[in-house]
C-alpha cells in the first residue's frame, strides 16, 4: 500500500529550534534568503558580531568559503537585494520575432 503520492522532503540542515542559539545564527548566516538585517531583528546581533561568531565556530576553510559567498552576494544585504530586484523589474526585453 502506498503511503502517499508526494515524496517526503527532508532538509539536510533543518532550522534549529532556539532562535537565540549560536547554531541558529550559523544556520541563518549560511541561508541565502536570510539577510543580516533579519538576523539582527531576530537575535539582536549585528553583521560584525555574526562574522565573529562564524570565524570562531567554523573551520578556516569553511569560514573563507562563507565570507566569499556573502561578500559577493547582494542577497545577504536587504538594501542591495531590493535595489537589484528593482533593476531587474525595470529591464524591458524585446524580441526580434515580430
Amino acid at each position: 500500500m502506498k503511503k502517499g503520492l508526494r515524496p517526503i522532503t527532508r532538509s539536510a540542515n533543518p532550522e534549529p529550534e532556539d532562535k537565540n542559539s549560536i547554531s541558529w545564527i550559523i544556520w541563518a548566516a549560511w541561508a541565502d534568503r536570510i539577510t543580516f538585517e533579519d538576523i539582527k531583528e531576530t537575535t539582536g546581533r549585528s553583521e560584525s558580531e555574526v562574522i565573529k561568531i562564524m570565524r570562531r565556530n567554523l573551520s578556516e576553510s569553511s569560514f573563507r568559503l562563507w565570507r566569499k559567498r556573502t561578500h559577493n552576494q547582494s542577497i545577504k544585504h536587504r538594501k542591495k537585494f531590493e535595489s537589484s530586484r528593482k533593476q531587474l523589474k525595470q529591464r524591458v526585453y524585446f524580441s526580434d520575432d515580430d
